[in-house]
């Protein structure tokens, strides 16, 4: 399966970096959701990205949106990073990628797992995909502009 602009984001439910279990369902009607996947916690890359959504979680908190990132790394992994690097936002542990595959996310050259965002508006709808595995920074300018996007 490959989730596409316009289709209802499949749900799920996964643990975080704190143990408690966050399924996608909670936030419908309450809040718009960006959703990212990205392959591991402390590589360059990935820790660029998750400073880049912390960076302008504030921005996307006004604009009445959850902040959810998800790799295959453990909860504990998860807690060290999200407290490394001050993370305010959820992360969540894809042990077996299931939802990575729920979504259809690319594998880069068949072995690293992709990077890609999701921006989901409250009723549960894609509204935009990005997917750029070196372009890290683009992710947050992509999700910022489709939240811009939904409230006009």
């Amino acid at each position: 399966m490959t989730v596409k602009v316009e289709d209802i984001a499949p749900d799920f439910t996964l643990p975080s970096q704190t143990g408690s279990s966050v399924s996608l369902k909670d936030f419908r009607g309450q809040k718009n959701v960006i959703v990212y996947f990205y392959p591991k916690d402390e590589t360059p890359g990935c820790t660029a990205q998750a400073c880049a959504f912390r960076d302008s979680y504030e921005v996307f908190k006004d604009a009445g949106a959850e902040v959810i990132g998800i790799s295959e790394d453990s909860q504990q992994s998860h807690q060290k990073f999200s407290a490394k690097y001050q993370l305010p936002f959820t992360l969540l542990s894809d042990t077996g990628n299931k939802v990575r595959q729920l979504y259809g996310v690319p594998a880069t050259m068949w072995i690293m797992p992709g990077r890609v965002t999701y921006v989901i508006d409250k009723q549960g709808v894609v509204k935009h995909i990005f997917d750029s595995m070196l372009d890290f920074k683009a992710h947050v300018a992509e999700a910022r502009k489709t939240l811009e996007n939904i409230k006009s």
